[in-house]
């Protein structure tokens, strides 16, 4: 079942329908609303439909630096694991 939230966002008014929860939904509307603040304290537009653009390439920006930062620390963790096996299976083995 999909639930409806309703918010407001650069003043409009927004109903939409999701599987997440009406409470992970507004932590979206809210986090876009700290980025377009964050946009308007910097100097930026104030053109609504300028704000939401350069809102969404900042979030997105944020997107991509948090997958590239989880592909390297899941990388440099598989390279520690195979040297841990490397090791123990140099340790594991039979002496002849």
């Amino acid at each position: 079942m999909k639930n409806r939230v309703e918010f407001e966002l650069l003043g409009q008014k927004y109903a939409i329908r999701s599987d997440a929860t009406p409470e992970y939904v507004r932590r979206l509307v809210a986090h876009v609303e700290k980025t377009i603040k964050q946009i308007k304290a910097e100097g930026g537009p104030q053109d609504p439909q300028k704000l939401a653009v350069l809102a969404a390439f900042y979030i997105t920006d944020e997107l991509f630096r948090s997958r590239d930062a989880s592909r390297q620390t899941e990388g440099a963790a598989a390279e520690r694991v195979g040297a841990l096996l490397e090791l123990l299976e140099k340790t594991a083995r039979p002496s002849s």
